[in-house]
């Protein structure tokens, strides 16, 4: 048997002829035609007006604070369950998250205890959206309305997903998407920052770039900012990745419907598999992710597969529990039992668009057998 990785990206589209057209014309850093165009068609794609592309989505979370000024003394609410960079960027501010527990069957942050963590020094909702599913983003919109605050949009997982027929990542005041290999489309490391405002636009510009003045002396700076630009390199990969992304979104909703029939059996074992759809949205499948019955059984399982040379994934790891914060002194005595569930009992499967059609059938016998 041969290994199945957890995630293996397609790159059978342009992508050799736009890296070619790059390495014949010396176009090869950070200014090039590519990059102006990736940030056009995506943001145009996305539906917003300006799109700022840099090194990576952790890249694109630094910026987006920074231009909207937040710092010492401020708040930005957020889900506990999610990767580290979100609240890693709040914390290097000088700001402080605010944690919100999961829903229990989205697994998005739970929409319902927003208000009650608002206070006078709320700047910011920094909405994460999670494995597939977008956050209900409706009461999401009234309250930043009712309390006159931002929405900083997570997307990175959300490349062509919908809410309620609108694009994830058009939602935010600023929002951010990750290119990295296991998203469905890749630049191999890459994120894009994208907002409706011009002078967002051009603040996010010049925090990619050194904070270096449009229109004064060249090494003479400020304020500081970051070398988070993206290459044409890079570029080119996306737009060759962009042009193929309706395609890639139908696959990964094939994968999915396919595990969801193989593994059905598993919710008789008191498993919980994927939503497959909510009222607003169909699940984009991101990743395919199991909810087993205990943390014994999940690392049983992991076990198995890992045997059987098939990869996996454990799920985030909650933000309240993340070693690093504790040190700093947050989040004590904080529980968020839906989030600590999933972090403890989650895991995902092979689910990335490389995957092939016997490889998936093979990972459905083995859980089988």
């Amino acid at each position: 048997m041969h290994p199945i990785p957890v995630n293996a990206p397609l790159l059978n589209g342009n992508e050799l002829k736009y890296l070619t057209e790059c390495i014949e014309t010396g176009w090869i850093s950070s200014e090039g035609p590519f990059i102006n165009k990736f940030e056009d068609q995506f943001s145009k794609y996305i539906g917003s007006s300006y799109g700022i592309a840099v090194s990576n989505g952790s890249a694109a979370l630094d910026i987006a604070i920074k231009a909207l000024n937040i710092g010492p003394g401020d708040e930005v609410i957020m889900p506990t369950f999610t990767i580290i960079s979100p609240a890693q960027s709040v914390v290097t501010a000088g700001a402080l998250p605010v944690l919100v527990d999961s829903d229990p069957i989205t697994w998005n942050m739970d929409v319902t205890q927003i208000e009650s963590k608002i206070t006078t020094r709320t700047k910011a909702i920094l909405v994460v959206h999670i494995y597939g599913l977008p956050v209900d983003m409706d009461p999401i919109l009234a309250l930043t309305k009712k309390y006159k605050l931002k929405i900083i949009e997570d997307a990175a997982e959300m490349h062509g997903q919908t809410y309620k027929g609108k694009m994830c990542g058009s939602f935010g005041d600023i929002s951010i998407f990750s290119f990295y290999p296991n998203k469905h489309i890749t630049t191999g490391e890459g994120g894009m920052l994208l907002t409706n405002s011009q002078e967002l636009a051009d603040r996010c510009k010049k925090l990619r770039n050194l904070c270096f003045e449009p229109d004064g002396p060249r090494f003479v700076h400020h304020e500081l900012g970051w070398n988070y630009r993206m290459t044409n390199l890079q570029a080119a990969l996306g737009v060759a990745q962009l042009e193929q992304l309706e395609g890639f979104i139908v696959k990964k909703r094939e994968i999915g419907a396919s595990y969801q029939q193989g593994l059905s059996f598993l919710r008789e074992k008191g498993y919980q598999l994927p939503l497959a759809k909510t009222d607003f949205s169909k699940n984009i499948y991101w990743i395919f992710g199991l909810i087993a019955p205990t943390l014994a059984e999940k690392e049983n399982i992991i076990a198995h597969l890992t045997k059987n040379k098939i990869g996996t994934r454990p799920f985030f790891w909650c933000m309240h529990e993340q070693p690093v914060f504790q040190k700093m002194g947050l989040f004590k005595n904080e529980n968020y039992p839906v989030a600590e569930r999933l972090a403890r009992n989650g895991f995902y499967l092979p689910s990335g668009l490389g995957l092939k059609e016997d490889e998936q059938t093979q990972i459905i016998n083995i859980l089988k057998n």
